[in-house]
């Protein structure tokens, strides 16, 4: 795990502009750097040292150094790949797999992709054909961001470094914000910074002669196996996890693993015959996942390391922790996430986590609704809309209100993954200058029409590997970890794991009264009853209490009634719906985490140039 960043074009001083876009990112890479600079490329690198610590340093050459690359991630299956490129000739120097990729570029091209196995983002610097090609893999763990300046490429595993590169004017994307007031996350490509994209998952791109050319090369695709039974599926969910974890493992440094009170996280750390394993909570009972997972660490005898979180170093990392995501995000769990992988880098490089197991195997509680649903869509939609019409017209709040609304919806219209802040009309009441710009369903609807043929739970899957899973899940997984130089690797999300999960049955999935229910019988044969049917929770986080009591209610009204929240709010709605949480009329909670997150965030990236305005 590492951070790499460059620039091609020429440019006064490259050698000052590359260490200070590298200098950006040292915590991703506190071991070593190194530089690649010639008249075209600027390449930077910054190295967290799990592989090959002697030899694996980069930027890396092929053999006559006309092909260089920079690298960050793990190849899991380059010892396989290697023997194919010996056998076709390929010299190795060492025995990273960085290598690997140099020498499977010059044999395959862009076809190498689809050959590998692992998390990835690189750049690959031809000087032949005077061109770079770079990548993402398959389902988004590596983060990778770009843009084109004057027909430079500029880019880094983080924005931050970009915004060293003296071309770049930082300018906020406003309708950025429009969409992450509903989605509690960045989701357009285009960042909250004018001109910078993300290169998406499972994409390469080619940049030659000032042009990008970005193109798709792997899709994930759901098809059922209808004849399989569920004892066959348990042996092949167990076989695939055990060979993931293990694959997972490779590293020339000690690997431990998360562990929550959650089946997920609970299943990698009974699995990875590993030596420690880290956890931590909050000092509310209902927000405690320490006893479980010490509980659990015992029964299968290893070390658990655990981290109580007071409230007040919670609320204290809010600006650090915004500056590490480079975009806002407004999950609560992104903090206890950075101070898990805190509690782990004191003892470990490396850390396995359980990301990935909700989108795969059906495990999200909202996953339930299409089942609970199911009566209500025997009524005829006209008749379903006008009952939902009745309910909403209603002033007052009645037990079912919610679910004959959303029984009047199809899942196209009610699902985009599992956060749903605002709505079009409530952004549009508390934001001072809205676009109207991207309505939520014009972005998923090209996602829900290559999943038209599927059933609901499906569809909610496919949905949530193509927003929820990267802009939130991976993206706080990546920073979070990164921004303690720890390398998390996610088990779950393996190619060859999703293979498997690609073909399991909705009834193997979800029923009435459980979710992820297949791979829960895996987790048996690993688990106590207690951890292998527990109720998801993630990292639980008392947002709603803290909201409530005076201290942590003035520090969010101080943010609300700022300079910059006029800028972009209605100051009087946004501090309506934090008094009507106070006042315990509304659970407005999440809302006012949104917009409050945004406003830390904003503050890190753009508050110094609001002084200088001053």
């Amino acid at each position: 795990m590492c951070g790499f960043c460059g620039f091609t074009g020429d440019l006064d001083d490259k050698e000052t502009c590359l260490t200070n876009m590298m200098n950006k990112i040292i915590h991703r890479g506190p071991d070593s750097a190194g530089q690649h600079i010639d008249d075209s490329v600027a390449m930077g690198f910054r190295r967290l040292s799990i592989i090959d610590l002697d030899f694996g340093s980069q930027p890396m050459y092929n053999e006559d150094k006309s092909i260089v690359i920079t690298f960050n991630g793990e190849i899991y299956n380059h010892q396989i790949l290697r023997e194919d490129l010996i056998a076709k000739g390929h010299v190795f120097s060492n025995n990273a797999d960085t290598e690997v990729l140099i020498h499977a570029y010059e044999e395959y091209g862009p076809d190498m992709l689809n050959m590998l196995r692992g998390m990835f983002a690189f750049v690959i610097w031809d000087s032949n054909k005077k061109q770079l090609f770079g990548a993402r893999d398959y389902f988004g763990i590596k983060p990778f961001y770009y843009t084109n300046i004057n027909g430079n490429l500029v880019y880094g595993s983080e924005i931050k470094s970009i915004l060293e590169y003296p071309g770049y004017k930082k300018e906020m994307n406003e309708n950025a914000l429009e969409n992450y007031l509903t989605f509690q996350y960045s989701v357009l490509p285009e960042t909250f910074f004018k001109g910078i994209f993300k290169l998406m998952p499972a994409h390469y791109f080619i940049f030659k002669d000032g042009k990008m050319e970005i193109t798709r090369y792997w899709e994930p695709k759901f098809e059922a196996d209808e004849n399989v039974t569920m004892e066959e599926l348990v042996d092949k969910i167990d076989d695939v996890m055990q060979d993931s974890v293990k694959s997972h493992k490779i590293s020339d440094v000690e690997v431990g693993s998360f562990l929550s009170s959650g089946v997920d996280s609970s299943y990698v750390a009974a699995s990875f015959h590993g030596d420690k394993t880290f956890t931590v909570g909050f000092d509310y009972e209902k927000y405690n996942e320490i006893g479980y997972a010490k509980s659990l660490s015992e029964k299968i005898k290893i070390d658990n390391y655990s981290k109580l979180i007071t409230t007040d170093e919670y609320w204290d990392v809010l600006p650090k922790i915004q500056y590490h995501m480079d975009e806002p995000l407004a999950d609560p769990s992104a903090i206890a996430l950075y101070f898990v992988s805190k509690t782990a880098a004191e003892h470990v490089k490396v850390a396995l986590s359980g990301e990935g197991a909700d989108e795969f195997f059906g495990g999200y509680n909202i996953y339930h609704e299409p089942l609970s649903l199911a009566p209500m869509k025997k009524i005829p939609k006209p008749l379903r809309k006008a009952m939902a019409g009745i309910a909403k017209a209603l002033p007052f709040k009645f037990k079912g209100k919610n679910f004959l609304i959303r029984a009047s919806k199809d899942v196209e219209e009610r699902f985009i993954g599992n956060a749903f802040m605002f709505n079009e009309k409530e952004r549009e009441k508390i934001l001072k200058n809205p676009t109207g710009k991207y309505p939520f369903m014009e972005l998923t609807k090209p996602y829900y029409a290559k999943v038209a043929d599927k059933d609901d739970v499906t569809k909610m899957q496919y949905i949530d590997i193509h927003f929820w899973l990267i802009g939130d899940i991976l993206l706080k997984a990546d920073k979070m970890s990164m921004a303690n130089s720890l390398e998390v690797r996610v088990p779950f999300l393996d190619k060859e794991v999703f293979e498997l999960a690609r073909t399991i049955p909705t009834k193997y999935k979800v029923t009435d009264k459980n979710t992820k229910v297949a791979m829960r019988e895996a987790a048996h044969r690993y688990l106590p009853d207690m951890v292998a049917e527990k109720k998801k929770l993630g990292f639980p986080v008392p947002i709603r209490i803290w909201l409530k009591e005076d201290k942590y209610y003035n520090i969010v009204k101080e943010s609300f009634t700022s300079k910059a929240a006029a800028k972009f709010f209605n100051v009087d709605e946004i501090v309506k719906l934090l008094d009507r949480h106070k006042a315990g009329k509304e659970d407005n909670s999440r809302k006012i985490w949104t917009i409050f997150m945004f406003l830390v965030w904003y503050q890190e990236f753009f508050g110094d140039d609001e002084k200088k305005a001053a």
